[in-house]
């Protein structure tokens, strides 16, 4: 999740689970740091850019590790604010602090290796945009209320606020789960060959759902609204460069990638250049991981290099979501024509 929800979260947990035992400002910042420490990984230089993605969420979010730093910085904290007493209070509250951190990341599409030194698997429950609004703005809100009311009714309304949070994410796993039961049902009357089927949110909602699909030659992405159940669902078609990545399994960085994406990934040579995108996040044409593998021919030594990826703005974004909620017109805000077919009509035959 984003850095702001990380922050409101620790400090709202931290400021529940201390109550009055300190200040409530005290708890807060405390909190604030602890759910902000997991993220600071991002700053450590991996050699390139494939090691920078799949490295990050490692060590730093996992359970483990997380549950034997807690006593550590309590202790050093407990200290400094000479609160001794209020040593395992703030090991409690630290450890919450830590461990919400990852849990959270895991409901997002990213991958998030908690199990680690037990297994390096990015888990990724994928049910939530990695912002989303109505999570965080009842963090805010309960933290907000229990600065100006302050007291018993003060954390009272911070507790409200985390319950929200909680039950809007219990939200997004229900929805996801209806949505992707739509969805298979779908492609299965539309006789598409899908391998693999990912179905996450679009951008900061739970009510547009992204489906994407692997199928032998290529991928298919369409757009689900919980709101236009009765829409049929269409697909863009795109190659995926699967024979590419026949010809190239087996380096180290198409390996890492594909092993990361879950299989999702596809992979194009343009001007000469090898190119692998994870395509589980951001959508067609744009993507936010996409690298730059060098010159075929020299692949073994070049040094991957990540492709900048344009952002859609704010007002586009939000245009975009009002028209896949009710129009059925999921193509970046214009009617799905071109490329985009009922894939029935590709595949009846098959």
């Amino acid at each position: 999740m984003d850095s702001v929800s990380q922050l409101v979260l620790g400090a709202s947990v931290t400021m529940a689970a201390m109550g009055r035992k300190v200040p409530l400002w005290q708890a807060a910042a405390v909190g604030a740091v602890c759910g902000t420490l997991p993220d600071l990984d991002v700053f450590l230089d991996h050699g390139d850019a494939i090691r920078n993605m799949t490295f990050h969420r490692t060590e730093t979010h996992a359970l483990l590790f997380l549950t034997l730093a807690a006593p550590l910085l309590a202790w050093l904290l407990a200290g400094m604010l000479r609160q001794r007493p209020l040593w395992v209070n703030w090991w409690i509250a630290i450890w919450l602090a830590l461990i919400t951190h990852p849990l959270l990341d895991l409901m997002t599409v990213y991958g998030t290796q908690l199990g680690l030194p037990l297994t390096d698997h990015p888990y990724a429950v994928s049910s939530i945009y990695i912002v989303d609004p109505l999570y965080t703005l009842p963090l805010l809100a309960g933290l907000a209320l229990a600065f100006w009311r302050r007291g018993a009714r003060g954390l009272w309304w911070n507790r409200l606020g985390l319950t929200l949070s909680t039950l809007y994410l219990l939200w997004s796993v229900l929805a996801q789960s209806c949505a992707t039961q739509q969805v298979k049902a779908e492609i299965a009357r539309q006789q598409l060959p899908a391998e693999q089927v990912l179905v996450s949110p679009t951008a900061f909602n739970t009510l547009v759902w992204r489906v994407l699909v692997m199928t032998p030659q290529g991928y298919a992405e369409g757009f689900y609204s919980l709101l236009s159940p009765q829409r049929p669902l269409q697909f863009s078609q795109h190659d995926r460069g699967a024979e590419l990545y026949q010809r190239y399994k087996g380096d180290w960085y198409v390996d890492r990638v594909a092993w990361f994406s879950h299989g999702f990934f596809a992979m194009r040579e343009q001007e000469g250049r090898l190119l692998i995108t994870d395509l589980r996040m951001g959508e067609d044409p744009s993507y936010t991981f996409t690298f730059d593998l060098g010159a075929p021919e020299g692949l073994k030594d070049a040094k991957p290099v990540r492709l900048p990826s344009p952002r859609p703005s704010l007002s586009a974004s939000f245009s975009t979501l009002w028209q896949r909620l009710y129009s059925g017109r999921g193509c970046g805000g214009r009617a799905c024509t071109g490329n985009t077919v009922r894939s029935e009509s590709r595949y009846a035959s098959s």
